[in-house]
C-alpha cells in the first residue's frame, strides 16, 4: 500500500527490490508477498490522487478527476472509503473470476496484434466521444497527446522524431512525469492563480464516512468497474491507466448526473477503483494458466517463479497444487486486510488537509520532484514534469480535457507496437485487421464510436431548439381562468359601477371611445343652441 502512496515509484521497482529479500523464504510465502504489493499497490495510488491530485500510480488517474473535486468540496474522506470498499470489491470478483474463469484463459490469445490494435484504437474513440461536453476540445487533446506520444525513434524504420538531438528523448517521453505534472503541478498553478496573493485557507474538511446515498449510487459502478477491469487484465500489455479511463467512461455515459463528473461525482470513482484492482488480480491469471506475464510487474514475478524452482503455466495446478491455491487465498486475505486497514487510515490521510496552503504545496512540489526524480535519476524528467504542468494549467484555463491527452500518451505506443507487428506479419497484407469476427466486431465498434463523436453537435442543436420549442409553447399559453383586473394592464378598464342617467336608463356593455366622443360632442352642440336661443327670447 505503501508503495502506491510513494507517486513514481511502482510496483514493478518494488517488486524487483523485494525479490533478493525473499531468497530464504519458501516459494509460497515469496510469490504471496510479492503478489501482495502488486495488488496493494493499486489501493495506496487512490490516497494521494484524492487528497493532492497526484496518482501514486498510473493507473489512479481518472481517480483524480473526481476523487480530488470531492477533496475540494470537504467529502475526502466519503471518497478515499468509497475507494477502499470499491478495490474491495473489485479484488474479490477478480478472485471469484480467477478460480471460475483461469481454464478459460486460453481465449485471450486469440488477441493477437491486430486486434491489440484495433481495441486501443476503439479506446481513444469511446474516451473522444463522451470526455467533455466539446468533441472538438476533446479531438484536440487527443491530438497533443499523440504528439507527445509521438517523441522518439521509430522501432520500426529507426527514425527520429521531435527529439531535436536530445539523447535524452531517444527513448520517448515518460509517462509518470507527463501525468504527474499535468494533474499536480497544474493544479498547483492554479491554485495560486486563484489565490492571487490572498491568503487560502486549507480544504474543508468534512464528515469520514458516506451517506447511504453516496453507497446506493456506487453499487452499480462496483459491480461494472470490477467486470471490465477483469477482463481487460486477461489481455497481454493492457495499461491499468487505460482501464480505469475506461471505466470512467462507462459511468458517465451510463449516468443520470453527467453534470457532476468532474465536480464530485462518487460513481467517478467507485468505478475506476473497482477496474483497478480487479484487473491486478486478474492480470496474474495467464501467468498461472499459460505461463504469460501480461505486464512488466508480473514478468518479474515470473523471474521469481523461476527463483523458486516452479514454472508458472498449464502444470502449475497439477504439480504444485498447494503453492496454487494457496497464493489464491491469500488473495481473498490480503483483500480483506486492505480493507480493514485502509478505512481507519483514512481519518489519517484526511487530516492532511488541515495543512495550511502554502505548507501544503510545497510538500506536494517535494513529490513531485523527488518521486519524478526516483524513476530514472535524472533532472530532465523533472524538467518534463514542469513542461507538462505547464501545458496542463493552460489546457484547464482553455477548458480542454486532461482525460483524452493522457489515454493518447498511453494507447498510441500500443497502436504503434501492434499495428507494425500486425503489418510484419502479414507481409504487410492490411487485410488482416479485417480478418476474423473480433477484428470485424471492433471495427463495428469503432464506426459506431465515430459516428456518435460526430453526431453529438447534431444532437445537442436538436435538443436545444426543442427545449426551445417548449419554452416558447409554455410562455405563450393563455391562462387557464379569467384574469382579475389589475391597474397596470394596457387593455381597457371597464367604469366604475354610479347611478344610471335619467335620459339613459340602459347601461352600455361595452363603450367606444370614439363614440363618446362623438356623442359628447353632438350634446355639448345642442346644449349650445339651446343658451343661445333662450338668450334671444
Amino acid at each position: 500500500m505503501l508503495v502506491g502512496v510513494l507517486p513514481g515509484f511502482g510496483p514493478a521497482a518494488a517488486v524487483s527490490l523485494l525479490i533478493p529479500v525473499t531468497f530464504g523464504l519458501d516459494a509460497t510465502t515469496a510469490i504471496i508477498t510479492l503478489a501482495a504489493i502488486l495488488y496493494g499497490a493499486a489501493y495506496g495510488g487512490t490516497t494521494t490522487a484524492v487528497l493532492l491530485r497526484i496518482p501514486g500510480e498510473a493507473s489512479s488517474v481518472a481517480t483524480t478527476l473526481d476523487g480530488y473535486a470531492m477533496a475540494k468540496r470537504g467529502r475526502a474522506g466519503p471518497a478515499l472509503v468509497i475507494a477502499a470498499l470499491a478495490s474491495f470489491v473489485g479484488g474479490m470478483v477478480g478472485v471469484v473470476g480467477f478460480v471460475l474463469v483461469a481454464p478459460f484463459s486460453r481465449l485471450a490469445l486469440e488477441f493477437g496484434a491486430p486486434e491489440l490494435t484495433l481495441v486501443a484504437v476503439l479506446g481513444m474513440a469511446l474516451i473522444t466521444a463522451f470526455a467533455g461536453s466539446s468533441p472538438g476540445k476533446a479531438l484536440v487533446s487527443v491530438g497533443l497527446g499523440v504528439l507527445v506520444a509521438s517523441v522518439g525513434i521509430d522501432q520500426g524504420q529507426g527514425l527520429q522524431r521531435f527529439t531535436f538531438g536530445l539523447p535524452e528523448l531517444f527513448a520517448g517521453i515518460g509517462l509518470v512525469p507527463v501525468v504527474m505534472g499535468a494533474f499536480g503541478l497544474s493544479e498547483i498553478l492554479s491554485q495560486v492563480a486563484r489565490a492571487n496573493g490572498a491568503p487560502v485557507a486549507p480544504l474543508e474538511v468534512g464528515r469520514l464516512m458516506p451517506t447511504r446515498t453516496d453507497l446506493r449510487r456506487s453499487a452499480a459502478p462496483f459491480a461494472r468497474g470490477s467486470v471490465i477491469g477483469f477482463f481487460m487484465g486477461l489481455l497481454p500489455g493492457s495499461p491499468g491507466a487505460a482501464t480505469s479511463l475506461a471505466s470512467y467512461a462507462l459511468e458517465k455515459k451510463v449516468s443520470r448526473r453527467r453534470g457532476e463528473f468532474g465536480r464530485g461525482a462518487v460513481e467517478g470513482v467507485a468505478g475506476p477503483e473497482a477496474a483497478n484492482n480487479s484487473l491486478a488480480i486478474s492480470s496474474m491469471i495467464p501467468l498461472f494458466t499459460l505461463g504469460i506475464p501480461t505486464s512488466a510487474t508480473v514478468a518479474i514475478m515470473a523471474g521469481a517463479f523461476t527463483i523458486n524452482g516452479l514454472v508458472p503455466g498449464p502444470l502449475l495446478f497439477r504439480d504444485n497444487p498447494d503453492v496454487a491455491w494457496g497464493i489464491i487465498a491469500s488473495l481473498i486475505v490480503g483483500n480483506v486486510i486492505l480493507l480493514v486497514l485502509n478505512i481507519p487510515l483514512a481519518r489519517v490521510w484526511v487530516s492532511l488537509l488541515r495543512i495550511p496552503f502554502p505548507y501544503l504545496m510545497g510538500l506536494i512540489m517535494v513529490f513531485l520532484v523527488l518521486g519524478t526524480y526516483s524513476i530514472n535519476g535524472t533532472t530532465f524528467d523533472v524538467f518534463v514534469m514542469v513542461a507538462a504542468g505547464a501545458l496542463g494549467y493552460v489546457m484547464s484555463l482553455a477548458a480542454v480535457p486532461l482525460t483524452p491527452f493522457v489515454l493518447a500518451l498511453i494507447l498510441v505506443p500500443m497502436i504503434e507496437d501492434n499495428f507494425q507487428r500486425a503489418l510484419a506479419l502479414s507481409r504487410g497484407d492490411y487485410a488482416v485487421f479485417t480478418d476474423g469476427p473480433i477484428s470485424s466486431t471492433l471495427l463495428g465498434l469503432i464506426a459506431l464510436a465515430v459516428l456518435a463523436t460526430a453526431a453529438r453537435p447534431l444532437v445537442s442543436r436538436a435538443l436545444a431548439r426543442v427545449l426551445a420549442r417548449r419554452v416558447d409553447r409554455s410562455q405563450g399559453e393563455p391562462p387557464a381562468g379569467p384574469a382579475a383586473p389589475s391597474g397596470d394592464d394596457d387593455g381597457p378598464v371597464p367604469p366604475a359601477p354610479t347611478a344610471p342617467a335619467t335620459h339613459d336608463p340602459a347601461p352600455a356593455a361595452v363603450v367606444d371611445p370614439t363614440r363618446t366622443d362623438t356623442r359628447t360632442d353632438t350634446d355639448t352642440r345642442t346644449a349650445t343652441r339651446t343658451t343661445t336661443k333662450e338668450s334671444i327670447r
